[in-house]
């Protein structure tokens, strides 16, 4: 009988909880289009979108504008190996941003040079 009971007043609670957070995420998302706070995450998301710079790149890389495009290669691989093993997804996704950035430089760079 008392374990019926215990059961009840679990569910319940939990019911009671559930509604509890559904209001107050509701409310916070009025309180936020209210205060311009929705549409100032968009706009600094927009922000962040853009291409990485090459200084940028550099930094991320632990390189300098002297640096072969070898030791710019070998150098990505650790980074991207060990972020692959035990580092972060966002570690790991800057550092092929800032490859992919330097690959243009570099692509630019060999066009520019006549054969």
């Amino acid at each position: 009988m008392a374990a019926k009971i215990l059961a009840n007043l679990i569910v319940m609670g939990g019911g009671i909880l559930a509604r509890a957070v559904v209001q107050a995420y509701r409310q916070a998302l009025a309180n936020a289009s209210k205060s311009g706070v929705a549409q100032e995450t968009i706009q600094n998301t927009i922000r962040r979108g853009k291409v990485m710079t090459q200084q940028e790149a550099r930094q991320i890389l632990g390189v300098t504008e002297e640096t072969s495009w070898e030791e710019i290669v070998q150098k990505y691989d650790n980074l991207f190996e060990s972020n692959a093993k035990n580092g972060s997804f966002y570690l790991q996704s800057k550092v092929h941003r800032a490859k992919e950035c330097l690959e243009a430089v570099q692509r630019d760079k060999d066009q520019g040079t006549p054969s």
